[in-house]
């Protein structure tokens, strides 16, 4: 299976070295950093955010928190601020929290995370946790994570929304299979934010959950974005279509993820990467032109024809 470092180093059109350069608000021809607008306050976000699943998990080693501190770097350094987290991902919220700390950028970390256990005192400790671990006395977004007891949470979330003690609150899933009971929910309650994956080969959330997020006003992450890794086989061997300049895209990671944002009803994607270069190329993916719908539709049947 081929790896995303070896389609970076086929494709012609990658970034270029200097690309790891710090961002100074500009990137390729005064190119502006792309922002959504969150429905329920106007507040703006980049559209490229940071995951932490399973890149985050790692120990109290210096070799291994290396990479992770440059690719929190390049993200900041590019403009990013949100970063998303949970306690199902282990040490990730600490790893985080403690990198985030040492580049001295909780002022412009916007801190999400997730409950994720049974039980209104057990999802309180939890979330406690959550904060010191982050090393935040505000969270910016606490999501009740894959629908877990929201029964139980939801309640609290609410309560700690109105003291001040989270700004926005939300729910979430990875799993298709929970679809039809994460869009009962969407339209029982209000809230915030909702995540949910979706990709260029993964498109089912086009059916039913986009369209209600934005009846709904409610911000979207998608989690995803490059379905677990699996979008870049399809593409072995593939050069870039000449008709990805036309919105601005210099890889296939570029391509996969300025289709997910350039849906109307996605706010911000939260890909997740271990490699300083790949974090790079991400971000890269919040510049320049987005494509259209019927672009759009190009890039879909594109891939579906790989």
């Amino acid at each position: 299976m081929i790896t995303r470092r070896e389609l970076l180093l086929a494709t012609a059109s990658t970034l270029a070295a200097g690309s790891l350069a710090p961002w100074s608000g500009a990137i390729a021809g005064s190119r502006s950093l792309l922002r959504k607008p969150i429905p329920s306050s106007g507040e703006y976000l980049p559209v490229i955010g940071m995951g932490t699943w399973q890149t985050f998990h790692v120990d109290d080693d210096a070799d291994e928190r290396a990479p992770l501190r440059e690719v929190l770097r390049v993200f900041f350094d590019r403009g990013g601020t949100l970063i998303d987290s949970s306690p199902m991902y282990a040490q990730a919220e600490e790893v985080a929290g403690e990198l985030v700390a040492e580049l001295g950028e909780h002022e412009r970390l916007f801190a999400a995370t997730k409950v994720w256990t049974d039980g209104r005192d057990e999802g309180i400790e939890q979330m406690e946790r959550s904060f010191r671990r982050m090393r935040v006395e505000r969270m910016d977004l606490m999501q009740i994570h894959n629908l877990r007891d929201w029964r139980a949470h939801l309640p609290t979330l609410r309560e700690w929304q109105q003291h001040g003690r989270v700004r926005y609150i939300g729910i979430t899933t990875s799993n298709t299979a929970q679809y039809e009971a994460f869009a009962a929910l969407m339209r029982s309650e209000t809230l915030d934010f909702v995540q949910f994956n979706y990709n260029i080969g993964m498109r089912s959330a086009e059916q039913e959950l986009l369209p209600l997020a934005a009846e709904r006003g409610m911000a979207v992450l998608v989690n995803r974005p490059f379905g677990g890794g699996d979008l870049f086989p399809r593409v072995r061997g593939q050069k870039l279509p000449a008709w990805a300049a036309e919105f601005d895209c210099e890889s296939w990671a570029q391509f996969f993820l300025k289709f997910v944002v350039s849906h109307p009803a996605v706010t911000c994607a939260i890909p997740a990467t271990s490699n300083p270069r790949h974090a790079a190329d991400n971000m890269g993916a919040g510049f320049g032109r987005l494509p259209d719908a019927r672009m759009r539709a190009r890039m879909a049947r594109y891939v579906d024809e790989l």
